[in-house]
């Protein structure tokens, strides 16, 4: 069977008369007769006894009326989802993210793919730099979000926005009272650094600019995340350079000022996915980190 006998035999299994099944397919009668025949022959049964008034349904004919409809709106389910999934509206999208990442640019990103295309599902991974990488390569996410990426052969980096150094301070720390912070305010001030990675990250620059203005780098305490980074310094045991997204935290005893560096002005987020990626998902959704680029 194919699904046009199975369409001409529901119509004239409805109408039970060959001239008016055959106006409302919009055919005229012979062609109808021919499919009819050809589904009886391909069956071995007989679907309808002709009467003097149309057509009646065999008890082969009611048994397969009973599957028919079933069948053909599974085919139209089946068109209509491989329709959506090459417009990237069904689907999975794997998305890696670090911790400061997901402060602020992440989940306005994700919160508008959404609401845009609710029928994707979408998998959230905290990884770091290298689990990404890796990761990528295996095929076990389809995007990741970082910062300082590494050029790649095989995957492509975009940057996603650029955000301002800040200073934070415990609070009665007595740079407070500035308007903002210089790297010379911090010479061998007490730091707490992240993320404590093998991979080159924020913690590697900002201890390059210590060196190139000649200033001492003073490593009080280091962890693995921005939260725990700044919960230190709410704790008192040291101060931090840190992103303009981590002010989003609200931790209390906590101040921020900006950084004033010729070395330390900003720093990229980007993600970062294999070139080779047709998925109409990823597709959409790098659309829409590209417009939020330009926000």
């Amino acid at each position: 069977m194919d699904l046009k006998q199975m369409r001409y035999f529901l119509m004239l299994a409805q109408e039970q008369n060959f001239g008016r099944a055959a106006a409302k397919l919009h055919i005229t009668q012979p062609p109808l007769t021919r499919h009819i025949k050809a589904l009886e022959d391909d069956l071995g049964v007989t679907l309808f006894t002709r009467t003097p008034k149309g057509a009646e349904l065999t008890e082969a004919g009611r048994a397969l009326l009973e599957e028919v409809p079933n069948v053909l709106a599974l085919s139209r389910r089946a068109e209509e989802r491989a329709q959506l999934a090459e417009q990237g509206y069904i689907g999975r999208l794997d998305v890696a993210f670090f911790s400061s990442g997901v402060l602020n640019a992440i989940p306005r990103i994700l919160s508008e793919f959404r609401q845009r295309r609710p029928k994707v599902k979408v998998a959230l991974y905290n990884m770091t730099k290298a689990q990404q990488l890796e990761a990528l390569r295996d095929r076990r996410i389809t995007i990741g979000f970082n910062r300082l990426v590494p050029d790649e052969d095989d995957l492509a980096v975009e940057i996603v926005l650029r955000e301002p150094f800040l200073v934070g301070l415990y609070k009665g720390h007595p740079l407070c009272d500035r308007a903002y912070i210089t790297l010379a305010d911090l010479d061998n001030e007490p730091l707490v650094v992240y993320p404590n990675a093998p991979m080159h990250g924020l913690g590697e620059e900002i201890a390059a600019a210590f060196r190139a203005e000649g200033l001492k780098f003073k490593v009080e305490q280091a962890t693995d995340d921005i939260v725990t980074c700044i919960a230190m310094v709410a704790s008192g045991f040291g101060v931090c350079i840190t992103t303009q997204s981590a002010q989003t935290l609200n931790l209390p005893n906590v101040v921020y000022r900006p950084l004033r560096s010729n070395t330390l002005k900003d720093i990229e987020l980007s993600c970062m996915y294999r070139r080779d990626d047709t998925s109409p998902i990823l597709h959409a959704f790098l659309t829409l980190v590209r417009q939020f680029n330009y926000e």
